[in-house]
């Protein structure tokens, strides 16, 4: 007789299912008897089959020896096996584990005997490359991938028919509150257990009211990280493949996608709302209906209260099954997450990602309004979201800042103030936050600048009465009243009062938050992440007509990122996929429009600090009295360029000045080849000087220009770039880059074309902030003047102290060049550049014609400069630099001595890079990885991007004020993201 042949499995007739037990020797022989293959047999984890995957004994894997449970008929298998070859021939994009076949097409299967009783093994396809398993962090794009691909087999098997479906499954969460019921003894703690009780009781209602309207089909029932293959050459783990078809049943069609989303979960930094991407793409391969999206996160807490019971018992039943043991703990963590957000809410955020949400609701019309004989017209609406005048200067971290907002504006004659209902609050966030900080408002609260008499706004009943705090029922709302003083409410609980009656009285200055929700609504918090606002939002209504003004309205707003890709040049780049809607910047931290602060690690425009006060005060005033051109005399242009010709060695005493660094180096190119008369210049490979025809021409970053090398003008010549790390020399070897360079110079003017020039860096800005070699420039920059020509250095990343042991870069390698080209840091964010070089070469291009800057040369340009030179002196900014450097560098190295993904940390001051690499041998780039960290990094709260011509070095160049709690923010954030993505860690 075959296995459980009459009957397909029913999970309650039995109750346990324990997996065979078949060693791995027993399973080698069944491999070798029954197959013919001589394999060694690895077992694989599994809770109620054996699997075990063969391997030659070359240790190439073979197949896969999946030994089925003996309660499994023999037509459940074959519809396991069938629906797999239906998925592979619909969807051949998709890897599937599929049963291996006879040349006769019959499967590779064969009965044979276990302590159980007979089962029957099958040989299956060896996906390789690994599953989603293990508490990896799941990026967007992988959790869209899981999505998609259960949206993908949903459709395959929709009309998928077989007798072996009809099954009646632990799994099947069609009767997840009889499994609970049934194994929630298994569950010891007593707390545990009454809190899956109550998820289940409260969900499975929930599913209930829509069940009628679920439709059902076959279902894979187990897409889990578990069973979701990645390939081999896949190094952000996206999957591709398909395991495990032992759960293959007839149920509802939703459980497809509740099944999955459930085992995100447990990942690293993986929050509910995180799941929405796979809902989406769910979405959009096999639309959702009104009724699924109701039953879905229902469903996700049934499956995570089902994993819990089942495994306790499993455990319990099957005590050496080490893979059950293994996961108790994850399954658990899937039903705390799972539970985390009300059931409610996450169903509000995924009827809003699929474009199915509920009309806003409107506030009830008050009979009498909340508070007595205030008018709307006396009433100051503020604005504390972070485009906000009033959250200038860092007023946002001020303690108490609202209170004392509100209080200059009853100072300025308002009777109240209120603030808006569902605005992002910048005034709470915090500075430093991995995660994102609760600031999107519920309700609004009051200030009153007079005493005032509060008053029921309808007909209603006192629901909670207490010092400070009143709920009252509002039509089909609930009115909270929250109190910052200890007033008694008028009224007990229970009683019943009308329109226009008295609740309490309030002193002037009191401050009360009134909310307005659903009256089944969950506890609804005052503040909400911006992620999940919309899900508790939807709970709620506006409660400022029950003061007589409108409400704020959340209408929805055309795409900010659509707009600008359909009327802005694609050429000019975002940051991230996903970008953040940046708003304000304060120092070293940018702010997003949801009220999220984030650590500005790349900003070396703004030395120091974004929105810096004097800079805004002195520009400001400039406005005010004059801005006009350089050819106007005034005295801020000889100041400014006076303190700029100081800074630098004697003879650099002349100063143009421009708009930008492409400009500069534009411009240094013309002085250069004006002042020698020769039009070839000598450059370095994978650097990048700028965007104007000239600095273009010699910027040969592959990044920047995939074709550079290919399409360089005639009289454009580079040489080697000399990186010491990954370059053609390495280590002590690099100082050969120096002679080769120089014989190179060398040769183009015995070919009778000498350099008119040589332009580089001065410390390598493009390679990750890689130093030159020592004595690098010293060679080069005697080798090109051997032949008449000029050494020009790029200073427009590292001049300006950011090297902190220097104030210009060629100080690092001990030479003065002929021109010296700076900007980004001269300006703190405005518009200015210069070109620093000798009377001589200055007043050369003076014979070839005249030049002007309208914008750099003006007088607000010019006390912008002079204030930044003056905050870098009064600040100490390059003191900071480099004590803030040195500080971040050594927690650099103490991370890249534990993650072998670090190949290196480069670079001086706060000009650094962190280089990640695959091998340290190959040097291999890890440019995926480099990608993946920093938007895991965005997560946490962290603005960091990639640099180099492969794109996997952090560049680390944030403002020139930032403290030690940012330095130490940022490197316990990149240790948390470099551990959750499975880099490791000792």
């Amino acid at each position: 007789m075959t296995p459980n042949e009459h009957h397909a499995v029913d999970f309650f007739a039995r109750e346990s299912l324990p997996a065979p037990h078949v060693t791995p020797s027993q399973a080698e022989r069944i491999a070798a008897d029954c197959f013919g293959i001589t394999a060694s047999a690895e077992p694989l984890g599994s809770n109620q089959d054996a699997n075990f995957l063969l391997r030659l004994n070359d240790g190439t894997p073979e197949a896969v020896l999946k030994i089925a449970n003996c309660a499994f008929h023999v037509n459940e298998i074959d519809a396991q096996d069938q629906a797999a070859d239906v998925i592979a021939g619909t969807l051949p994009q998709l890897r599937l584990a599929t049963v291996l076949r006879e040349p006769n097409g019959a499967p590779r299967a064969a009965t044979v005997q276990s302590a159980e009783g007979p089962v029957i093994a099958r040989l299956l396809r060896y996906l390789p490359g690994g599953t989603l398993a293990g508490p990896r962090h799941l990026s967007p794009r992988t959790v869209a991938a899981m999505g998609t691909i259960a949206g993908q087999i949903s459709s395959a098997l929709r009309s998928f028919e077989h007798p072996g479906i009809e099954r009646v499954l632990q799994w099947d969460l069609r009767y997840a509150d009889r499994v609970v019921d049934q194994l929630l003894d298994h569950v010891k703690e007593p707390a545990r257990r009454e809190a899956v009780r109550a998820a289940t009781a409260d969900a499975w209602a929930q599913v209930q009211k829509v069940a009628d309207l679920l439709p059902h089909q076959a279902v894979h029932l187990d897409l889990t990280d578990d069973n979701l293959v990645c390939s081999p050459d896949d190094h952000l783990k996206s999957p591709d493949g398909v395991i495990d078809f032992g759960d293959l049943t007839k149920s509802w069609a939703i459980c497809e996608l509740a099944v999955p989303l459930s085992s995100m979960l447990h990942h690293d930094g993986v929050a509910p709302h995180d799941v929405l991407p796979a809902v989406r793409a769910f979405h959009a391969e096999r639309a959702l209906s009104p009724a699924e999206a109701a039953a879905l996160w229902p469903l996700v807490v049934l499956r995570a209260a089902g994993l819990v019971a089942s495994g306790r018992h499993q455990a319990a039943v099957d005590a050496g099954n080490a893979y059950v043991q293994s996961r108790l703990d994850l399954e658990w963590r899937i039903f705390e997450q799972a539970t985390s957000v009300p059931a409610a809410v996450m169903t509000n955020l995924v009827k809003e990602a699929i474009g199915l949400a509920d009309a806003s609701a409107s506030a009830p019309s008050p009979t009498r309004f909340l508070v007595r004989g205030l008018s709307s017209r006396d009433i100051a609406t503020v604005d504390l979201s972070a485009g906000a005048d009033v959250m200038d200067h860092g007023a946002w971290l001020e303690a108490d800042s609202e209170d004392r907002i509100a209080a200059s504006l009853l100072a300025g004659g308002a009777a109240a103030v209120v603030t808006r209902h569902g605005q992002a609050r910048l005034t709470q966030a915090p500075a430093l936050s991995a995660t994102a900080p609760a600031t999107v408002a519920t309700g609004i609260d009051l200030w009153l600048g007079t005493p005032a008499a509060v008053q029921a706004p309808g007909d209603g009943e006192i629901l909670e009465a207490a010092p400070g705090h009143l709920a009252i029922t509002s039509g089909d709302y609930t009115l909270t009243l929250s109190l910052t003083e200890a007033v008694r409410p008028s009224r007990p609980p229970g009683a019943r009062v009308r329109a226009g009656e008295e609740l309490f009285t309030l002193p002037a200055g009191a401050r009360v938050r009134i909310s307005l929700h659903q009256y089944d609504a969950p506890d609804i918090p005052a503040f909400v992440q911006p992620e999940c606002a919309p899900g508790w939002l939807a709970l709620t209504a506006d409660p400022s007509t029950l003061l007589g003004i409108p409400a704020s309205g959340r209408a929805s707003q055309p795409d900010l990122l659509a707009r600008r890709d359909a009327v802005f040049a694609s050429a000019q780049e975002h940051y991230y996929a996903d970008p953040p809607q940046i708003e304000r910047g304060w120092r070293h931290h940018l702010i997003s429009a949801d009220g999220r602060s984030y650590l500005d690690m790349i900003n070396n425009v703004t030395p120091l600090g974004h929105a810096h006060p004097r800079v805004e005060q002195a520009v400001s005033r400039q406005l005010r009295r004059l801005n006009t051109n350089s050819r106007f005399h005034y005295s801020a242009v000889v100041e400014f360029s006076e303190r700029l010709a100081a800074l630098l060695p004697d003879a650099l005493d002349t100063v143009f000045l421009v708009n930008s660094g492409s400009e500069a180096v534009d411009l240094g190119l013309r002085l250069a080849i004006g002042a020698t008369g020769r039009h070839d210049v000598v450059a370095l490979r994978e650097a990048y000087h700028g965007w104007t025809y000239a600095s273009d021409a010699v910027s040969t970053s592959l990044q920047d220009n995939p074709n550079a090398l290919a399409t360089r003008p005639s009289w454009v010549h580079t040489v080697d770039s000399p990186n010491s790390y990954r370059g053609r020399h390495r280590g002590p070897a690099a100082e050969r880059y120096a002679p080769e360079a120089a014989a190179f110079i060398d040769s183009l003017a015995a070919s009778g074309r000498p350099a008119g020039a040589f332009l580089s860096e001065t410390f390598y800005g493009n390679a990750g902030a890689v130093a030159l070699p020592d004595g690098y420039l010293a060679q080069v920059y005697g080798a090109v003047r051997r032949h008449g020509g000029l050494a020009i250095a790029d200073e427009i990343q590292v001049g300006y102290g950011r090297l902190g042991h220097w104030f210009w870069g060629f100080e690092q390698q001990q030479v003065v060049p002929d021109i010296v080209c700076v900007a980004k840091a001269m300006g703190n964010g405005h518009p200015l550049g210069a070109v620093i070089t000798s009377q001589a070469v200055a007043d050369r291009y003076r014979n070839q014609g005249y030049f002007f800057s309208s914008t750099g040369g003006s007088p607000v340009s010019s006390i912008a400069g002079l204030t930044v030179l003056d905050a870098f002196r009064d600040e100490d900014l390059q003191g900071n630099a480099m004590r803030a450097g040195e500080n971040l560098k050594s927690r650099l190295q103490d991370l890249a001595d534990r993650y072998s993904i670090i190949g290196s940390v480069h670079g001086s001051g706060l000009y650094l890079g962190l280089e990640l690499v695959r091998d340290h041998n190959t040097l291999e780039p890890a440019t995926e990885e480099t990608a993946e960290l920093c938007d895991r990094l965005l997560g946490r709260g962290v603005i960091v991007q990639p640099t180099g011509d492969h794109l996997n070095i952090l560049k680390i160049k944030p403002p020139l004020c930032i403290d030690t709690a940012a330095v130490e923010f940022f490197t316990r954030a990149l240790d948390h993201a470099l551990t959750e993505l499975g880099h490791g860690g000792e």
